[in-house]
């Protein structure tokens, strides 16, 4: 509704706009009209043709223009029509809105009033709860109270957000009423428009004819055209102006629309809310009214809030609905207002916007405000929540008290005990503290919630002024405060009840204890029995799933690793082909090398030849000279001779030239030949490089197949730990299978009675058959999808052959690489080959030559013969030529010497090669033999793995006859039992019976083991079967193993480890044999002088130190010549992988550019390859040249040795000449190697396609290979199932076997006791008979028993006993026949019983087959599922393939692009530079062509002058000849043509000059026009440029497309093949289905016969049956003595379980009592616990206390050691003074005492005379005696007792801090008596430190606490024993105190009188420095 009254208005709107702005655009013109028109008033013209012509104009241009007018007019009368049209359907459309709004406000006033009635009800549920709250106020139930209060609340919560909304709501479609309006009023005011612009085109029409008719009227043409553009240009931006117009409408419609849709989206939502609130309201209400009808009364004020809340939402609506009404009337005036308003239209549109965008703001403000409230909601809500979780909490405390007083009053009460009371305080101490808790997280919330209400106060107060919606919004806070009350009074109700429910809880506790116990224990058997029996359960269906789900994973284990093991023996088979094929290709490029070798070392041969024939010449040459130089002529043939010698020396010099052209031939072919070595070798080294990739690739193979043999290994070993596993699995299925068969037994032997049992077993048979063939379906189906499996490793192959395909590519580039090779190789060997020709050539002609020669030597002999004798007297003369001669041919035969040396070693290397090539060459053939001897083998293998197969299969179908055998066999021996069965019913004796159940027992054993030799015979067949193919398959991992380990060993012969290893070894022998020579040259000459001798051994040591660290830095050089030949190896191989890397890179770049760019870039790779050989090459140079200085070296120094060591340094230097040989050998080996590996990889690269088609072929037989595998594997699964089956049948069938016999056996026994019974019966009444009966029974049984004595003695026992007891026998037959009568009846009823039980049983399996149809069904549906996933997965994955090739291609094209911007890019860049060169070119080329024209305009000038100065001068010659002719009047005339004639000059230079200009500017103009010209001839390439890229482009997009279209009909096509060949799959499964079918009904039919069989036996069990419940009924009598003896045995054991129960019962108890003492000793040990750790606690702080003033006190201990070693030493000392000075006085103490005495004032001198008196000894009496006697006789007598008296020591102790009054007064002398009286008073040592003051860790400091009391306990020890000790005799510790007694005020006192440092422990003494005597203290004492 709101799109399409939104569609309508932006309709509307456009349609206004569009008016408005033609409107607008004409009134323009009008107005310009009407301006021009009395422009043209103005104008006048003075002629009155003029006028008229002016006049007729305008009046045409006005009829013009009224014609233009006419139409716009009609246009706009067509406009108005559309427009009232509109009009019209606007009108409609706002009718249809107010009738929808009529219509939705009829809607809110019935929902109002369903809520009005639903709150009504509500209310009087409510009314309803509080009477029955009130009348029920013992025990509320609080929690549906809590639910419906929380759910009020949360609705008000929700509620609150709602009236907010409902405003936006009402208020956005007050905005759509206004705009609607809005739009008419503009039409209205258009309208009138409309109107206005008639009347004044009406006005025009009147004013144009007046003009007309007056002829007034007079204008231009450009004035009308003036006008025309005008117009043109008005229209134009009055449709800019309805663009922009239009723009703007849609815009606001836009925004209006989504305004409209969030705003009934709210409402919706609002209303959805409402509506599960009042569902969930109603919900609650019915689960109150359900569950508890006493809570119902405490729901009633909460439903009352909810009621009233409802209320208030409802007069909300109403006002909204009144303010909606007040709107829509205010919106009307608005309307009528609007018509009024015209001209203010735009002005108010602008207001309408800005109040738009204030009542965005203002909605936003609202929006704001409405998320706190629902934030402020959100707390409240989580407070209730607390609330609800308290409440509940309380319930369910409720519930349980309740609970625990039903039992109360149900059970008696018992004693309450400790630990519950302990646990139930506990609880209620936790509640309590989550009371606590709570109820502080409600304080925070209340103080939370009163500043929120503060800001909503101040955010009212400060919004005051606004809108409606912060009255709404006030309004809701008021019901929130409401709330609140309500919620504050609910907690505290709340609380008054929790206080209430602790004290119910506590009375409750005491009837809980008693009821816990039994219910405590009750539930403890319960569950343990539960438990118990749950856990039987789970285990034993936990083990049946577990096997299961085993067997079914290691048979698709088993399948899928078959599968995988033939793949990968395929995979194995065809890279061993290719393998073969490989080498094959190898062992041809070795062939092709060999035979280029052949020919190099055939042409070496013929050059050999050719040199020695050379050689041969020379030397005959040579013995010519010789024979010459012999010769000797006669002096009178001198001149003949010396003719013939001129001659002879012509043709010597001939001979020389020939020789020499011969030389230069040579060197010619020397260097060819060096050439062709060089090229040679170049073609070595690619060969080289071709055999390392062809290694490289071998090895990668090797690698491949190592990696297939180990994942091969790795399934065996998965295949071997599944076997193992399935093994343990069938074990374990087995020992299930005969727990289950023993069930099955008991449960028989329990039904055997009845015989429908046997006919269920069949049924059940029957059943697992079908459940057989279900599994056989299902593992088809696993077959299936095992299949689609391998399809998957086919595509996979697919994709791995994609790949090789990729690397067949990359091969081909190399095979045409190779090509280009073999073309060179071509080429060199066309050039070799004429090179040869040549040769022999040139050697034909100089055989021809030599020819010659010898005729003419011959010649030469004789006439030497002759001219000897002449020739030795010219000897001087021809001497001297000759040693110019001889050097030049020595130099050139120890030149060919050293070449001919050189071509013998090099053919020495060429002759290795070849023998190390046959070598490799045979060593790979015979791999190859191997290799196609193990394929061989494997394949006859796999021929004879084939024809076990079928002999298994064949094995098993004779197994399965051998089992139908044993079946029928089986039958037989069933009839013969029941024939035997039969026998045994005719009534004979007990011992017949029983022999005949031993036979059948027997026989019974002899067919099981038979069965069971059968079964073992096929285990262990099958057994050797398995172990037949694990050695097949074993026997198959040696022989690849072998095979990997003959590649393995053919690598590492080719490696070079080996050769360098050898090479390391040579070298240290040969070092060896140098030391053994250098020893041996040492020791040499001894029979020389001995000192000589041992200069020489210096001077070999020396010489040998030198050699050897000549030979170290050979071998290091040889060490880093090898690690550079590694490294170079190692460079070339990452160079190798960069190759191939950079050639899939240009395989892939081939698409996008030409091919030229990649053999570039392979170009250059090969020349910087090249390069680095090159490098290696000079390294390789520069290292010989070293070897070659170090040899010189050697010789310089072996030169310098002397005569002795020449031999060593001589054999020395040919060591290292060899190694050097030995080193150049291998470098050229090397580089031929790698030649080789080159050529071998061309060849592979070359062969490499056929691979490739070998590959495809290879890959159709191994899918032929796996579809006839999978045929295979499907019949051998068939054939194991059916296998299975037989036995599975076996033993059913020797079960039922069993169970028959079991049941004949329980038959004939029962029988037997029956009789037996009956016959003690029969005994009683008549004994003669029983005596009589008695010896035949005795004589046959032991004839037929063996236990026949043993039954007869307990039967006369019995008949003894029964003799005794006649009389109450008598009685109990009686009894026993009324109990027989009686279990005969029960028997029926048993029988009964056991009908109804079999038809139970029968529908239990009915229904358990119905069940397992339904799972077959569902695992049927699964598997369809399954299988429909799997092709989803399918075409999935063909889309991710599909999206993957799109991805590539996009990113194929993207990588094109960028290539084609950078090109585009560099080709701008090199454009722009090229245009700079030109413009800076032309430029260059104005400024010379500017000052060319200069230059030429100056020549011309210059020339013009030069001529007219020549003229100048002709004309002065003619003057003068004229002068002298006298010719004057000429002159004058020929001067004035001359003037005129140059004046005419000017004027054409002046022309010429401007026309040059001219020019010049027409230059410029050209070239400027050029250049424009060519800009925009370049822009067009580059468009055009540009133009065919996009075409390329849009062309390769297309070819893309049609690939990818391609490749998905490929796909399409494939995916059709594949649908073909599941097809064909079906069909053959199919096929198989019914195969298999039709065998299952063969089965079914032989069962059937079975079935007839068994039923024919079960109608003779029957009849035997009859017979035997005849006997039954006859043998109740003994059943009935059976139950009596029953009974009592039940009884005993009821008796013997109850004493044990009891004593259970007991222990339980005592157990419990345990329990509960443990429980309170726990408890106390609790307390205990924690008083202890609080006491450990403490104990720990003083622990660490104790343990720092025992680390004190040890430190201490031993400063009180030392002192007290330091002391001892004192004494000694002292006692040693004591000894010496016993009555010696110290001069200066005894001086400075008496200076003391006489310092001291008068009136203190007896006190110094005391002091003196201590030191000296004396006591205190004696001391005041004298000083009495001195002061009556005068102080005189003192001196001589002073003197008498003794000196002591004294240790110094610390003084008491004098007053600061004494210590200002008195001097020192006072003070030094002060202390002398202190040290005179001897203090007790410290005391022991008690408990209480131990240091804590935080106390103050010590001086404050300790000094006190050590203070204090020394000044008593001091008042004590003031008098009695003497100062000097006392302890050292308790003559120094540790602290002075006060410590505040320290600054008065002096040094001496400050205490000791705090430092120390209070409680240890400080010894004094023991060195010193007493007098030496003093002495310093009395100096300081």
């Amino acid at each position: 509704m709101s799109s399409w009254l939104g569609g309508l208005g932006s309709g509307l709107g456009q349609s206004l706009g569009q008016v408005s702005g033609s409107l607008s655009s004409f009134t323009g013109q009008i107005s310009n009209f009407t301006k021009d028109m009395l422009l043209e008033g103005v104008e006048e013209v003075g002629d009155a043709a003029t006028e008229l012509q002016v006049s007729n104009s305008r009046l045409a241009e006005v009829e013009a223009s009224f014609s233009t007018q006419k139409s716009e007019h009609d246009r706009l009368k067509k406009l108005h029509a559309e427009l009232e049209e509109k009009l019209e359907a606007s009108e409609i459309q706002i009718k249809r809105q107010t009738a929808e709004y009529r219509t939705l406000l009829q809607q809110k006033d019935v929902e109002i009033s369903h809520l009005k009635a639903r709150q009504s009800a509500l209310h009087e549920e409510v009314q309803k709860l509080q009477q029955s709250a009130q009348s029920a106020s013992v025990s509320p139930a609080l929690l549906p109270v809590t639910t419906t209060s929380s759910t009020t609340t949360s609705s008000a919560s929700s509620y609150l957000s709602r009236p907010s909304g409902s405003h936006q709501g009402f208020h956005g479609d007050d905005m759509d009423l206004s705009d609607v309006i809005w739009s008419q009023q503009e039409i209205n005011r258009l309208s009138t428009e409309v109107m206005r612009l008639e009347a004044e085109v009406a006005h025009w029409r009147r004013m144009s004819q007046a003009t007309t008719a007056a002829g007034a009227g007079n204008g231009d043409q450009g004035e009308t055209l003036k006008l025309q553009r005008t117009i043109k240009e008005l229209r134009e931006e009055m449709s800019r102006e309805v663009d922009e117009h239009q723009h703007e409408l849609a815009a606001l419609q836009d925004a209006q629309r989504q305004k409209l849709a969030d705003i009934t989206r709210r409402h919706r939502e609002e209303l959805a809310e409402y509506e599960e609130r009042i569902e969930e309201l109603e919900e609650q209400i019915q689960s109150g009214g359900q569950t508890s009808p006493s809570s119902d009364t405490s729901k009633l004020p909460e439903l009352q809030k909810t009621i009233r809340s409802l209320q208030e939402a409802a007069e909300q609506r109403e006002k909204q609905l009144a303010e909606l009404s007040a709107s829509l009337e205010e919106a009307q005036g608005k309307q009528a207002s609007l018509q009024l308003e015209k001209d203010e239209a735009q002005e108010e549109n602008a207001g309408l916007l800005q109040n738009y965008m204030r009542l965005q703001a203002s909605v936003a403000e609202l929006q704001t405000r409405v998320q706190e409230q629902e934030g402020k909601a959100l707390q409240k809500a989580q407070l209730d929540h607390e609330i609800q979780v308290l409440r509940q909490n309380l319930t369910a405390a409720e519930k349980e008290i309740e609970r625990l007083k039903n039992q109360a009053e149900t059970e008696p009460k018992e004693e309450v005990e400790h630990a519950d009371i302990l646990e139930l305080n506990t609880i209620i101490g936790g509640l309590r503290q989550e009371k606590e808790v709570l109820e502080q997280e409600k304080l925070n919330l209340q103080e939370r919630l009163k500043v929120a209400e503060e800001q909503t106060n101040r955010n009212n107060a400060a919004d005051s002024g606004e809108s409606e919606s912060l009255e709404d919004l006030r309004v809701e806070l008021g019901r929130r405060e409401k709330a609140l009350r309500a919620t504050e009074e609910e907690r505290e109700t709340l609380m008054s009840e929790l206080e209430e429910l602790d004290r119910q809880n506590q009375e409750a506790t005491q009837h809980m204890i008693s009821v816990k116990e039994q219910l405590s224990g009750q539930l403890k058997e319960a569950e343990a029995e539960l438990t118990r029996l749950t856990a039987e359960l789970n285990t034993t269906k936990d083990q049946k799933r577990t096997l299961e789900q085993e067997v079914e994973t290691q048979k698709e284990k088993t399948s899928q690793s078959a599968f995988t093991l033939n793949e990968l023996h395929m995979g194995k088979q065809q890279l061993e082909r290719t393998v073969k094929e490989l080498k094959d290709k190898l062992g041809r490029a070795q062939e092709q090398s060999r035979e280029a070798r052949r020919e190099i070392t055939e042409l070496k041969k013929s050059l050999q030849e050719k040199e020695e024939l050379l050689s041969a010449a020379r030397a005959e040459l040579d013995q010519a000279g010789e024979r010459g130089a012999e010769a000797r002529g006669t002096k009178e043939e001198l001149a003949g001779k010396e003719r013939e010698l001129s001659d002879l020396r012509r043709e010597l010099d001939e001979m020389r030239g020939s020789q020499e052209k011969v030389m230069s031939a040579d060197y010619e072919l020397k260097m060819e030949n060096r050439r062709l070595k060089a090229e040679s070798e170049q073609a070595l080294g690619k060969v080289e490089e071709l055999t390392k990739q062809m290694k490289e690739s071998q090895a990668a193979v090797n690698r491949t197949m190592r990696e297939k043999d180990t994942r091969i290994e790795a399934l065996k070993l998965e295949k071997n730990q599944l076997e193992g596993e399935l093994r343990q699995t069938e074990k374990t299925l087995a020992e299930q299978a005969k727990q289950y068969q023993q069930t099955i037994e008991e449960l028989t032997r329990a039904r055997s009675m009845d015989a429908s049992a046997l006919q269920t077993e069949h049924e059940r048979a029957i059943k697992l058959n079908q459940e057989k063939d279900m599994e056989i379906a299902q593992l088809k189906r696993d077959i299936e999808q095992l299949a689609s499996d391998h399809r998957d490793t086919n595509e996979m192959l697919s994709i791995t052959v994609a790949g090789q395909k990729q690397l067949t590519d990359l091969l081909q580039e190399k095979d045409v690489f190779m090509d280009t090779l073999k073309q060179n190789a071509a080429d060199i060997q066309n050039e070799m080959e004429n090179s040869i020709s040549v040769v022999t050539k040139e050697a034909e002609a100089l055989r021809q030559a030599l020819e010659e020669k010898d005729k003419q030597l011959g010649g030469m002999k004789e006439e030497n013969s002759h001219l000897k004798e002449e020739i030795d007297r010219f000897r001087d003369q021809q001497s001297r030529p000759q040693p110019l001669a001889e050097p030049r041919t020595l130099d050139i035969i120890t030149e060919l010497e050293t070449e001919i040396t050189q071509l013998k070693s090099s053919r020495n290397a060429l002759e290795e090669e070849v023998q190390t090539l046959r070598r490799t060459v045979e060593e790979q053939q015979a791999s190859l033999l191997l290799l196609q001897q193990s394929l061989q083998t494997q394949q006859s293998e796999l021929e004879q793995a084939h024809a076990r197969h079928q002999q298994t299969t064949l094995n098993y179908d004779t197994l399965i006859h051998a089992r139908d055998e044993e079946i029928a066999r089986l039958q037989q021996t069933v009839d013969r039992l029941s024939v035997s069965q039969g026998r045994a019913d005719s009534p004979p004796v007990q011992g017949e019976v029983i022999l005949q159940e031993d036979k059948t027992q027997t026989l019974n054993q002899e067919n099981g083991n038979e069965k069971h030799d059968l079964s073992k015979v096929d285990i262990e067949r099958l057994v050797r079967g398995i172990k037949e193919k694990e050695t097949e398959i074993s026997q198959l991992n040696e022989k690849n193993l072998s095979l990997t380990k003959q590649l393995d060993q053919l690598v590492v012969s080719r490696d070079e480890v080996g050769k360098l290893s050898q090479m390391i070894l040579q070298k240290d022998l040969e070092i060896q044999a140098l030391h053994a020579r250098v020893s041996m040259g040492g020791g040499g000459g001894h029979s020389q002088d001995v000192i000589f001798l041992q200069q020489q051994l210096q001077a070999y040591a020396v010489e040998r130190e030198q050699v050897l660290a000549v030979l170290n830095e050979k071998t290091r050089e040889n060490s880093q010549l090898r690690s550079d030949y590694h490294r170079l190896m190692d460079i070339m191989a990452g160079k190798e992988a960069a190759l191939l890397k950079l050639q899939q890179e240009n395989q892939r770049l081939s698409n996008m550019s030409d091919p030229s760019g990649s053999h570039e870039m392979f170009k250059e790779t090969i020349q910087n390859l090249s390069r680095i050989i090159r490098e290696k090459d000079i390294e390789i140079d520069a290292l010989t040249q070293k070897c070659q200085t170090l040899v010189t070296v050697l010789q310089s120094s072996g030169g310098e040795s002397g005569s002795g060591s020449g031999g060593i340094s001589s054999n020395q230097f040919e060591e290292l000449l060899q190694e050097r040989d030995t080193l150049k050998q291998q470098v050229k080996k090397m580089e031929e190697w790698k030649q080789q590996v080159i050529t071998t990889v061309k060849n592979m690269q070359h062969e490499s396609a056929q691979l490739q088609e070998e590959l495809i072929k290879l890959q159709g037989q191994v899918s032929a290979d796996s579809d006839c595998s999978s045929k295979l594997s499907v019949d051998y699964t068939r054939l194991i199932q059916s296998y299975e089956q037989k036995e599975r049948r076996l033993g059913s069938l020797s079960q039922e076997l069993a169970q028959v016999q079991q049941t004949i056996t329980q038959l004939s026994s029962t029988k037997d006791v029956l009789l037996g019974k009956l016959d003690s019966v029969a005994q009683t009444p008549e004994v003669a008979v029983a005596q009589s009966i008695e010896p035949p029974l005795a004589a046959d049984a032991p004839s037929h028993l063996t236990d026949s004595p043993v039954n007869g003695e307990r039967l006369q026992e019995e008949l003894v006993q029964l003799r005794g007891q006649l009389a109450e026998k008598e009685n109990m037959i009686r009894t026993l026949q009324e109990n027989n009568h009686r279990l005969s009846n029960s028997a029926s009823a048993s029988e009964n019983e056991q009908r109804s039980q079999a038809e139970e049983v029968r529908q239990m399996r009915e229904r358990l087959d119905a069940q397992h149809r339904a799972v077959r069904e569902k695992d049927l549906l699964i598997k369809t599922k399954g299988d429909q996933l799997i092709q989803v997965s399918e075409s999935l994955r063909n889309r991710e393939n599909d999206n993957e090739v799109l991805k590539q291609a996009v990113t194929n094209l993207k990588e094109r692009a960028l290539i084609l911007e950078m090109d585009v890019r560099n080709l701008k860049e090199e454009n722009e530079l090229v245009a700079a060169r030109s413009r800076e070119k032309e430029s260059e080329f104005r400024a010379l062509q500017e000052t060319n024209m200069q230059v030429s305009l100056l020549l011309r000038e210059k020339e013009f002058e030069l001529s007219a100065m020549s003229e100048k001068a002709a004309t002065v010659e003619r003057m003068l000849k004229d002068k002298e002719q006298g010719k004057s009047g000429e002159l004058n005339q020929l001067l004035n043509e001359l003037k005129s004639m140059q004046e005419k000059a000017v004027a054409f230079q002046q022309e010429r000059d401007q026309v040059m200009m001219a020019l010049k500017q027409k230059q410029m103009e050209t070239t400027a026009v050029q250049t424009e010209l060519q800009h925009m001839r370049d822009k067009e390439q580059r468009l055009n440029l540009e133009l065919e890229r996009l075409r390329n482009h849009l062309l390769e997009i297309e070819d893309s497309y049609t690939r990818e279209a391609l490749a998905a009909e490929d796909r399409e096509t494939e995916l059709r093949r594949r649908v073909a060949m599941l097809d064909d799959k079906l069909a053959t499964s199919s096929c198989a289905v019914e195969n298999a079918s039709q065998q299952a009904s063969m089965q079914v039919e032989s069962l059937q016969e079975q079935l007839s069989g068994v039923v024919k036996q079960r109608d003779d069990a029957l009849a035997q049956l009859r017979t035997s419940q005849e006997q039954v009924n006859q043998y109740a009598v003994s059943l009935s003595n059976l139950q009596m003896v029953l009974e009592q045995f039940q009884q005993e054991e009821k008796a013997m379980y109850s004493a044990e129960l009891e004593k259970h019962k007991r222990e339980k108890e005592e157990w419990r009592r345990k329990a509960v003492k443990l429980e309170d000793q726990a408890s106390a040990l609790q307390m205990n616990l924690d008083e202890a750790n609080a006491a450990l606690d403490s104990a720990s702080r003083l622990t660490d206390q104790l343990d720092l003033k025992e680390e004190q006190i040890e430190e201490l201990k031993k400063q009180v050691d030392v002192r007290q070693e330091m002391l001892e030493e004192a004494q000694r000392k002292l006692m040693n003074l004591l000894n010496s000075t016993e009555g010696k006085i110290d001069k200066v103490l005894m001086r400075n005492l008496f200076l003391g005495y006489f310092h001291t004032p008068k009136t203190k001198r007896a006190d110094v005379l005391r002091l003196m008196g201590s030191v000296l000894g004396l006591s205190r009496e004696e001391v005041d005696k004298m000083l009495e006697e001195g002061g009556r006789h005068g102080v005189t007598g003192w001196v001589s007792s002073w003197l008498g008296s003794r000196g002591a020591q004294s240790v110094p102790n610390t003084p008491q801090r004098p007053t600061s009054g004494q210590g200002l007064n008195s001097s020192f002398s006072e003070m030094f008596v002060k202390f002398l009286e202190m040290e005179s008073t001897p203090t007790l040592p410290a005391p022991r430190l008690p408990v209480h003051d131990i240091k804590p860790l935080s106390a103050p400091p010590p001086r404050r606490t300790s000094s006190t009391a050590s203070s204090s306990s020394a000044a008593a020890a001091a008042s004590k024993r003031a008098g009695e000790t003497n100062p000097f005799l006392a302890p050292r510790s308790a003559a120094v105190p540790l602290l002075a007694g006060s410590s505040s005020g320290s600054s008065g006192g002096h040094l001496l009188m400050k205490p000791i440092s705090d430092a120390l422990p209070s409680f240890t003494p400080v010894p004094v420095s023991a060195e010193a005597s007493a007098g030496a203290v003093l002495k310093d004492l009395l100096k300081q």
